[in-house]
């Protein structure tokens, strides 16, 4: 029993330290990020003004945070059946 209960205090843990690490990573600033936009996506963003801008940042966060949660979700149940014989 203590085995078990080791285990998932384990997985817990390593859950908890991807989804600080995915937080941190979704929290730095990146300024210079010329390859990821096309021609069309930047002139209507930046035609979009200041609200728009920062319309455009909450989403792409918020679209972000379910994408991380399936990369977490899939590497922890991995992690939980790693040792599970076919």
């Amino acid at each position: 029993m203590q085995e078990n209960e080791l285990k998932k205090e384990i997985l817990i843990r390593m859950g908890l330290l991807l989804s600080c690490c995915a937080a941190l990573l979704a929290v730095l600033p990146i300024t210079h990020v010329h390859a990821q936009s096309c021609a069309m996506c930047y002139q209507s963003a930046a035609a979009s003004g200041a609200q728009g801008g920062a319309a455009l940042r909450h989403g792409i966060l918020i679209l972000f945070i379910p994408a991380i949660s399936l990369f977490v979700g899939i590497f922890a149940l991995i992690y939980q059946r790693r040792d599970v014989s076919r």
